[in-house]
């Protein structure tokens, strides 16, 4: 009987040892999700921050004050790489963690080539290389949205789910999605140009001879085409992006080409700007709507703006029922 009892203390010990070990890592992988959803809630905020800015230049006369907050915003991002390089991972978040810190590491290199080029982009003489230099950070910065929602994140879910954690519902542990960049827009040099001040928009003249326009052939979301007439089922969170796919059907090449999806009857819409199409080519535009549209069924519009000299524009718009879940 003594043994028998030893034996129960023992198994009881092995128990007790083992659930707290099981405790311990479960509570390390929760804060360590929790320490990535407020970093990457404050490197969103930076963002704002940063295209605030931007947007609020004013040209030369703004120089000093613009560099002065973009370079407060590149201390911001850089300080924001080293928390995520400081954080307690464990084993489980290794993969996660590795593609966080490039997330990071991306947006911080970014701004800080953005700030580097702040004053030669108002500069007229170095103003168009300056400008197109920032265009190719806003796609980086881009860039970093895809590799933290596609695959930090969704490496965070696949960790905590490894180790019987729930993830997402009521009851589970939040997985939170950034984006730094709301508005693709920033991807084109002229709307950079448009927005610092820096040098005019690119004014187009008389529209030359021939036909010119385009044609929308489809819109997807998360893969699934969307059908005109049927019902589509889209998750409103995150702000979906629609992969737009259009023609040019006319004679001429078009620059600058405007792609907008709204959500009609609410105030949620998104728009991209391709900066060249050739007659007889496909193009995709990747509209990310600017926020969640509210759930229920609206009718979603995709449209190609009128370009200089196009005369027929029925074909440039396709519209969709979607029911936002």
């Amino acid at each position: 009987m003594l043994a028998v009892g030893v034996l129960v203390a023992v198994v009881l010990v092995v128990v007790g040892v083992h659930s707290c070990q099981v405790s311990a890592r479960n509570s390390a992988m929760r804060d360590y999700d929790n320490s990535v959803a407020s970093l990457i809630q404050r490197s969103d905020q930076t963002g704002r921050t940063l295209f605030s800015e931007l947007s609020g230049a004013s040209g030369s006369s703004n120089q000093t004050a613009l560099q002065t907050q973009v370079d407060q915003t590149r201390q911001q991002a850089a300080a924001e790489l080293s928390d995520a390089q400081s954080l307690n991972v464990p084993n489980q978040m290794q993969t996660a963690q590795s593609q966080l810190v490039l997330a990071l590491r991306m947006r911080s290199d970014a701004v800080s080539q953005i700030a580097q080029k702040i004053q030669p982009a108002l500069a007229t003489p170095t103003a168009r290389d300056a400008v197109a230099s920032i265009s190719r950070q806003m796609s980086r910065l881009y860039a970093s949205d895809v590799l933290y929602n596609d695959y930090a994140a969704p490496a965070i879910a696949a960790a905590l789910q490894s180790v019987g954690i729930a993830v997402g519902g009521l009851q589970g542990q939040p997985i939170t999605h950034g984006r730094f960049v709301t508005n693709t827009q920033w991807l084109s040099a002229s709307y950079v140009a448009a927005k610092l001040g820096s040098v005019s928009a690119a004014k187009r003249g008389k529209p030359a001879p021939g036909v010119h326009g385009h044609r929308m052939e489809s819109v997807t979301v998360n893969g699934v085409t969307l059908q005109p007439g049927a019902t589509n089922s889209v998750a409103a969170t995150p702000p979906p992006t629609f992969i737009c796919t259009f023609a040019n059907d006319g004679q001429d090449t078009e620059t600058d080409v405007v792609v907008k999806v709204t959500v009609q009857g609410t105030s949620v819409s998104g728009q991209a700007t391709v900066p060249r199409t050739t007659p007889g080519q496909n193009y995709t535009a990747h509209v990310t709507l600017t926020s969640s549209p509210p759930a229920g069924s609206y009718t979603v519009k995709a449209t190609i703006e009128r370009v200089p000299g196009e005369t027929v524009t029925t074909h440039n718009t396709l519209t969709f029922p979607v029911t936002f879940h």
